[in-house]
């Protein structure tokens, strides 16, 4: 099973213009796989779709009848009608994967004036909810409250773009997030563009899934902690990402999935 997946990670995601590269699609995998072999039920939910890389990946690990919600704002480019053509390539990327988009479980407006109920009455609790919309401020905070108020009890939440100096505020967000939680939530897993989170209680069980993982045996596992937490810091080295990208450049893609193994 995961030899197919992992396939499908390092080349037909790669098709997909997008942002999620292979240390945090592994991490992705490896913790919906984990949550599924220990009947930790709840659907996928993420904000921020952009082509659907990550949707599409959700949908690879959790098959056709995994409940995943996606929310975005679905407004990039324009088309001479005026229209614009993101999400007609995001449906389009589906149906040349083989993974049809759900259009019911995607709400195409701003993720800020959502409700958590409204998410609930769609998919119910959540099991693993990425954020990647809004990189402001006001939006992290949003979006923070937005999955911690659907979140199940052994709920994770991806930050993208965590100690990305180029949008500072997701830092302070994330950080606020927690501190704000009282204790309540803490990070578990860092890797160079994402910032996962859980519930403390659960916060050993996803160290010991993010230490023992086939998947993520690839990488440095290095400890370091962040407000009081232990965290896991998946160290890819550059030298591996060279050869990767080499790899894909050169048209040699399909023989890419070798640099971490």
């Amino acid at each position: 099973m995961n030899s197919a997946i992992r396939k499908f990670i390092f080349h037909d995601l790669q098709t997909i213009e997008g942002y999620i590269d292979p240390p945090d699609a592994l991490v992705f995998l490896s913790l919906l796989q984990s949550q599924k072999k220990r009947k930790l039920g709840g659907a996928i939910a993420e904000i921020g779709v952009f082509y659907g890389r990550s949707y599409f990946l959700f949908r690879k690990i959790g098959g056709s009848d995994e409940k995943i919600l996606a929310i975005d704002l679905f407004d990039i480019g324009q088309t001479p009608e005026g229209m614009p053509p993101q999400y007609s390539r995001f449906l389009e990327n589906g149906r040349r994967l083989g993974l049809p988009v759900d259009e019911e479980l995607i709400i195409r407006g701003d993720s800020t004036m959502l409700e958590p109920s409204q998410l609930i009455g769609k998919i119910g609790k959540v099991r693993f909810f990425s954020i990647d919309g809004g990189h402001m401020l006001q939006h992290v905070m949003a979006d923070s409250r937005l999955a911690m108020e659907t979140l199940a009890d052994h709920g994770v939440i991806a930050f993208d773009d965590t100690f990305n100096p180029a949008w500072p505020e997701v830092t302070v967000g994330v950080a606020d997030f927690l501190r704000k939680s009282g204790g309540a939530f803490s990070a578990f897993c860092m890797t160079k563009y994402k910032t996962y989170v859980c519930r403390r209680e659960f916060h050993e069980l996803y160290t010991e899934l993010i230490a023992n993982s086939v998947d993520l045996a690839a990488f440095d596992h290095v400890e370091t902690e962040f407000l009081g937490s232990k965290v896991a810091r998946l160290h890819n080295p550059i030298s591996r990402r060279m050869v990767y990208e080499l790899m894909i450049r050169s048209g040699m893609s399909a023989f890419s999935e070798r640099a971490y193994r």
